[in-house]
């Protein structure tokens, strides 16, 4: 009963108005009411201050800024591997797999529209039809940046306009389509694993998504689909490990890949992630790797007769 009303009551909250109200407060510099808010947020998540770059709590001027804290460098081991594909954030995997045709899966008896998701733009969508997916769910606890999982030039940005649900597992399971009903930031690169996207999704009191290329995105919230394009002077090119945006105040990220590119490492859904360590491995490299095993495999046997 009780979860039962922790969902429902989400069609009625005002998401929008509560989530502006809570990232004003969040973005407001009150010294020692912002200490006191973020040594009992520290305390109730048990969030790990000695990864970051400034462990002490007084030295953050606002929530936001304590939120969005930087981690110490060497915090995370970036795999160097060209042909391995990183996690982009710390987080707990959602679900990940095959896209069918146009069809994402969110948990037991939810299906969203890939199309959708990348703001109802087919072709935008055609290249990830059939392809993979990977959906991580970023805890209260988490470092909230987004890093690359490779090498990428941004071509597109979409903004798409939404609902605020919350994005925790309880709701995952229980509102159709939920990824593709809240605000989200689209954001598209060439890869050396073809066409990726990373889809940075609100959700209730996410005061704001960014990008290191378009500062805030949202708020202001529209209504509209908004679609902007990167070419030429105007490319914008990551390496893998770099920073692409953040949230202020937790959410989910969606990426997705282009068919017979990569396939993941050893994930299941609950699997802690943590930026940096290996998510995927380009197919050219598991088909070395299968091949060379099966070599191995055939002179074991040749060896034993």
């Amino acid at each position: 009963m009780l979860d039962w009303l922790k969902v429902n009551l989400q069609y009625i909250t005002p998401k929008h108005l509560l989530s502006r109200l809570v990232g004003m407060l969040a973005e407001a510099e009150m010294g020692s009411v912002t200490t006191f808010f973020i040594k009992l947020f520290i305390k109730q998540y048990n969030v790990d201050m000695t990864e970051a770059l400034h462990e002490d709590p007084t030295h953050y001027r606002s929530f936001n800024a304590f939120f969005t804290r930087p981690l110490k460098p060497g915090a995370r081991h970036i795999d160097g591997n060209q042909d391995v594909l990183i996690h982009a954030v710390d987080g707990t995997v959602s679900q990940f797999g095959d896209i069918k045709s146009d069809s994402i899966f969110q948990a037991k008896g939810h299906d969203f529209s890939l199309t959708t998701l990348l703001g109802g733009k087919p072709d935008i969508a055609a290249p990830f039809k059939n392809g993979k997916f990977a959906t991580i769910y970023l805890a209260p606890r988490d470092y909230h940046r987004i890093h690359m999982p490779v090498d990428g030039t941004l071509t597109d940005m979409i903004y798409v306009p939404g609902e605020l649900f919350s994005v925790n597992p309880l709701t995952a399971q229980n509102i159709p389509g939920l990824f593709a009903r809240n605000e989200r930031v689209v954001a598209l690169f060439d890869t050396p694993v073809g066409k990726m996207a990373m889809v940075l999704v609100g959700a209730t009191i996410v005061a704001s998504i960014e990008t290191v290329w378009a500062g805030t995105v949202t708020p202001p919230a529209g209504k509209n689909v908004q679609h902007w394009t990167y070419e030429n002077e105007a490319a914008v090119t990551l390496e893998k490990g770099a920073e692409l945006g953040r949230f202020k105040l937790g959410s989910t990220i969606v990426v997705c890949f282009e068919k017979d590119m990569i396939d993941f490492d050893d994930l299941a859904p609950g699997m802690v992630t943590r930026l940096g360590e290996p998510m995927a491995s380009k197919v050219a490299a598991t088909e070395g790797k299968e091949d060379a095993q099966q070599e191995n495999d055939s002179a074991s046997e040749g060896a034993d007769s």
